[in-house]
Order: C-alpha cells, then sequence, then structure tokens
C-alpha cells in the first residue's frame, strides 16, 4: 500500500492511489445486491474490495466466491491469501529448500519452529550477529525487509545460496542512501537473488491451499493475527505497520462476520 502511493517510478503492478478517491485492498466481503449471475445475495467473495463498509465492484475485477471451510474469514485474508501464497512460492518455488540447508527468515516471531532468533534493532553489528547464528553460513534467505538486513544476510551466504525477495518494508519510508549487497560476493558465490509477486505463482495456489490446511488440521502451522476493528482504526494500523506494532498479520475487521 505504501509503495503504491509512493512515487517510485518502478512501481508498475498496482494502479496509484489518487486523493480522493476510494482505496483499494484484499479482503473478504457478503454480497448484498448482485446484478452478475454468478454471484448471489449472502454469497462471501475475497477479492480486491475497498476501504469502505460498502463496496461496489466492477466488472472484471478480481473477485471470487469465497468458501470458508469452516475456518475464520481472517485466514482466507492473510494465512491462506497472498501472504500465505508468497511465503510458500518464495520457498518452495523459489529457494527450493534441501534438507540441511540454513534458512534466514526475517520477521519470524515465537511459536514458529525456528531453532534461534535475535531482535535486530537490539545488534549493532548485523553481519556479525548473522556469523554468530549461523557459523556454518546461510543457504536461504527470504527477504521482505532490504536494507541493511539484506546487505548482512547476502554477506554471509554460503555458496549458491537463494534469496527470494517479496518486500522491503525498512526502505518504503526511506528517502536516504540505502544499503546494498556485494555483488562482488554474489558473483563469486553465485547467489541466486530473485523477486517476485504472489500472483505470478497462481498456477500453485491449489497445492498450497491443500498442503496448509494439512498441516493446520495437525497442527503444525500456527496463525497468528492482530486485528484492529472498525473503519476508523485503518489509518493507525497502517501506520503501525512500519513501528513494528503488531504481531502476526495486521487486519482489520469492518463489520460482524
Amino acid at each position: 500500500m505504501k509503495s503504491y502511493s509512493s512515487s517510485h517510478e518502478t512501481i508498475s503492478y498496482a494502479v496509484g492511489i489518487v486523493p480522493g478517491e476510494e482505496i483499494e485492498a484484499y479482503g473478504v466481503a457478503r454480497v448484498l445486491v448482485s446484478e452478475n449471475p454468478e454471484f448471489e445475495k449472502g454469497d462471501l467473495v475475497i477479492g480486491v474490495i475497498t476501504w469502505g463498509e460498502y463496496s461496489k465492484i466492477p466488472s472484471g475485477r478480481m473477485i471470487r466466491k469465497l468458501e470458508p471451510m469452516g475456518l475464520p474469514l481472517s485466514y482466507h485474508v492473510g494465512f491462506l491469501g497472498f501472504s500465505g501464497l508468497t511465503a510458500y512460492a518464495g520457498l518452495f518455488e523459489i529457494c527450493k529448500p534441501k534438507k540441511g540447508d540454513k534458512v534466514f527468515v526475517k520477521l519470524l516471531k515465537e511459536k514458529l519452529g525456528f531453532d534461534e532468533a535475535f531482535n535486530y534493532k537490539e545488534e549493532t553489528d548485523l553481519k556479525s550477529t548473522l556469523k554468530r547464528y549461523f557459523p556454518d553460513g546461510i543457504d536461504i534467505y527470504f527477504d521482505n525487509v532490504g536494507a541493511e538486513m539484506q546487505e548482512a544476510a547476502i554477506s554471509n551466504m554460503n555458496t549458491h545460496g537463494r534469496v527470494a525477495v517479496c518486500g522491503v518494508i525498512s526502505e518504503y519510508t526511506d528517502s536516504g542512501k540505502r544499503a546494498a549487497p556485494d555483488m562482488t560476493s554474489v558473483i563469486y558465490k553465485r547467489i541466486k537473488i530473485q523477486g517476485f509477486l504472489a500472483g505470478d505463482y497462481m498456477h500453485v495456489y491449489p497445492d498450497f491451499l491443500s498442503k496448509t490446511n494439512d498441516y493446520l488440521s495437525v497442527g503444525k502451522l500456527q496463525v497468528l493475527e492482530d486485528i484492529s476493528y472498525g473503519l476508523e482504526s485503518i489509518p493507525c494500523a497502517f501506520m503501525g505497520l512500519f513501528r513494528g506494532d503488531n504481531i502476526g498479520k495486521k487486519l482489520v475487521q469492518i463489520a460482524e462476520e
């Protein structure tokens, strides 16, 4: 969302936000009135709606019927939505982990099955910190932060390391000079760095949905959510992302289920 409202010339995958106009977002809604024969009153739908209590959805917009499968609707926005698909595709389609690989994922929290964790805000030398936690080097780095953390991670990568880049949240509000990886290391270590969008991997969505549901049903996956309530909570919820206020996927619930 922050990138949509910026002046970055490189942003071309989404329509920019125009002051005074509705802001689009990915969410779940219930149909009240429909002139489209594919949707009936009472249907749950998921896709691109707007920030508001009501949305008028034009023909052709990305939206589909939703079968909740007995799960909270919030799961379909985050865990089983684009956020979950992004994590799945980045790890399994791009990085392709093998047994014994050392994996570094920025923004991991408690109860997620990691071996070690640290608070980067309490570390003054990220390169040395990663060396301490990964004495044998890093094979896979899932990057959604960018800047100094990306630079430090790549400096600790092993030969033929893989980096999946889905976001650079630390750079969205930073207009100054940014840290960058040492490209000499990238070359000589033959490190693969690939940026991607979840939409690139819609073809694996059925497989992703099947596996994640199986893991969820047996307790192998933990879902963390941070939900705010009411339309008026959106600005604070949005800005809190850049302060690190939330633990888990940040969502806003506007209406009762």
